[in-house]
């Protein structure tokens, strides 16, 4: 069962502007041809906006066409909300009196103005989405056990196997967490987008990770709006990654143990992680791993020392406004990327690898996160 509709409202929201803005635009120009494109412009983003839910996302084929042009058309979405933007800013420039050489740079600057979106997306689409890093964290622990100092997790999360992101780049994220030769590999959720996407050729990749106390994940949204929580549970187990689902495995590194816990994508008004208590051990560092990192309070309240979650992509979209990273994953929760604390309990949220809906990433660069545990 997918999450209500009402949390779909700010994307909907947004795409209300951009209607709003290509609706003025087709008001402004002046010759019937220009005023169908943008008619036509309106048709397409609406119609982008209605194939990406959930239900429609389901019944629809996995046709790699469709898959573009609904990718384009919230591109393009967001292109025209950019370009309206600097054009509204741009209008409202007091412009000094008529001069020949001013004129020709302000021309040239109105052209840098409307080219910036573009640009942007354009290197989202093609660049950022596709520079894929390792980023380490080190997580300091009071009172953390001496043979647990050191003990690594590598995170790989929101793969999102589709059109937009091939079994080929799967196998290039394996082969870079391979490389930091983790004690622990986890895999927290969203493994694919639709049920049209091959989850099998996901798993055969990530069955390839390597890690000395074996690799584990959790389930996200997107395999419950597929219908595929029993076959990555049951194929998965099959190809040597566990999925721990309302469950717990205690690792041990000497004389100390890692309580790993595992949850599947918690919906939202309902209560969070109902008996999780259960899966505590008090005498062990307890991790859970939850797809969607706005379990976090509940988490911590319930005894968990270190939460990893991914869902937000990191915001995926993100612009940054007076040291501010605006985006629309803030509509949801408001731990969107990094580490955060809350007395000696942490949360680590990962930008992720793959993306949804737009085929880019700007100011939210893919990720593989490697988590390294240190004593204070």
């Amino acid at each position: 069962m997918a999450d209500p509709i009402w949390r779909h409202l700010p994307v909907l929201f947004a795409c209300l502007i951009v209607l709003a803005v290509h609706w003025s635009f087709a008001r402004w120009v002046r010759t019937a041809a220009a005023r169908v494109i943008m008619w036509c412009a309106c048709a397409w983003t609406l119609a982008s906006y209605i194939l990406g839910l959930p239900v429609v996302a389901a019944a629809m084929p996995g046709w790699d066409w469709y898959f573009w042009m609904r990718g384009a058309g919230v591109a393009w979405g967001i292109c025209s909300l950019g370009v309206f933007l600097l054009w509204f800013v741009w209008r409202r420039i007091p412009k000094p009196k008529f001069h020949p050489e001013r004129r020709r740079l302000l021309l040239a600057a109105k052209g840098v103005v409307v080219a910036a979106p573009l640009t942007a997306t354009g290197y989202g689409v093609y660049v950022a989405r596709n520079g894929l890093t390792v980023r380490e964290v080190d997580l300091p622990v009071r009172g953390l056990p001496e043979d647990l100092d050191g003990i690594c997790i590598v995170q790989l999360t929101d793969i999102h196997c589709s059109p937009f992101l091939s079994r080929r780049d799967v196998a290039r994220a394996v082969a870079m967490a391979n490389e930091a030769k983790a004690h622990v590999a986890v895999v927290t959720g969203d493994m694919i987008t639709t049920a049209s996407d091959n989850l099998q050729d996901c798993l055969l990749e990530l069955s390839r990770l390597r890690a000395e106390a074996g690799v584990f994940g959790c389930l996200g949204n997107h395999e419950i709006y597929a219908r595929a929580t029993d076959f990555a549970d049951r194929e998965g187990a099959r190809l040597g990654v566990r999925f721990l689902r309302g469950a717990a495995v205690r690792l041990r590194f000497g004389a100390a143990e890692l309580n790993l816990a595992g949850v599947d994508y918690q919906r939202m008004r309902r209560p969070y992680l109902t008996g999780a208590e259960r899966l505590v051990a008090p005498a062990a560092f307890n991790v859970l791993l939850s797809h969607n990192p706005d379990v976090f309070p509940t988490a911590a309240s319930k005894g968990f020392d270190l939460t990893l979650a991914g869902h937000t992509h990191g915001g995926q979209i993100t612009v940054e406004i007076l040291d501010q990273h605006l985006s629309l994953s803030r509509f949801f929760t408001p731990y969107v990327y990094g580490l955060y604390r809350e007395g000696p309990r942490s949360i680590y949220v990962s930008r992720g690898i793959g993306t949804v809906g737009v085929p880019a990433r700007i100011g939210a660069p893919p990720e593989i996160s490697l988590v390294r545990l240190c004593a204070t």
